[in-house]
């Protein structure tokens, strides 16, 4: 059978589409599996909703999200990666692992982890849950059908800390997970701070190797994403959004 488009309609994003080919089909198959509807009823902002009563959002409208920004992100990489250097089997990876990257989160999501902390519950913590879920189960059957082994190789983009520039678009200081919950957390709450010029940072956005190091001392090179110097305002106002981001984030812990 041929595959067939899906479409989303976002108050944040307004249209996601997941395409007719077989990647985004099986996408498609993910979201429809308990895990993953589950998401709609945890709570993105936890019991932010009390003070502001439009933040009732889900983590399942959240990762959607992050999944349209890592696709969009993904383009980018793409684009300045010679074709020699591009993985198609790594972006996939990336993209997969965006998607669910979130689906082990607990009732009003981290506020159930610091519940979780103070009684030593190790399946209070997202991640802890997020990668049995992926592994196991429906979920990584759905994943699986993308060849064998898929869902470990999502699981380990999702848990891992080394950095590659296709994880960047999972886990950095400029990711899809950040770039999304800045502007539907803001959007839901109906705030008028921390705004961020997305699609002005999206087109300045480039990859290029860069120093990383401890104190002083450079340990190494990273190939990861960064910004043109057409966009410095709008890198300020990102960086002022994210320390405002979590600041309210310890605020509401």
């Amino acid at each position: 059978m041929p595959f067939k488009p899906q479409r989303i309609r976002d108050p944040l994003h307004n249209l996601i589409e997941f395409r007719a080919n077989a990647f985004e089909n099986a996408l498609w198959d993910v979201i429809q599996t308990r895990p993953f509807q589950r998401l709609r009823r945890i709570k993105q902002l936890g019991f932010s909703d009390l003070v502001f009563p439009g933040a009732s959002h889900s983590r399942f409208a959240h990762s959607i999200g992050v999944f349209h920004t890592a696709r969009r992100l993904m383009k980018v990489i793409e684009i300045h990666l010679t074709e020699s250097r591009y993985r198609d089997r790594m972006a996939e990876t990336a993209l997969a692992a965006a998607l669910v990257h979130d689906v082990g989160h607990g009732p009003f999501s981290h506020a159930f982890e610091d519940v979780g902390r103070r009684l030593a519950l190790p399946m209070a913590k997202h991640a802890n849950v997020s990668g049995r879920l992926i592994k196991e189960g429906e979920l990584a059957n759905a994943l699986n059908v993308l060849g064998s082994g898929f869902a470990n190789d999502v699981a380990a983009v999702v848990d891992t800390e080394k950095p590659t520039i296709y994880g960047a678009v999972v886990s950095s200081q400029f990711d899809a997970d950040r770039l999304d919950y800045m502007q539907r957390d803001r959007l839901m709450a109906g705030a008028g701070i921390g705004a961020i010029d997305f699609e002005w940072l999206l087109a300045n956005l480039d990859v290029a190797e860069v120093s990383f190091g401890v104190d002083e001392a450079e340990v190494g090179k990273i190939e990861t994403f960064v910004i043109g110097p057409k966009a410095i305002h709008a890198v300020e106002a990102y960086v002022l959004g994210l320390l405002s981001e979590i600041d309210q984030r310890f605020s509401r812990a």
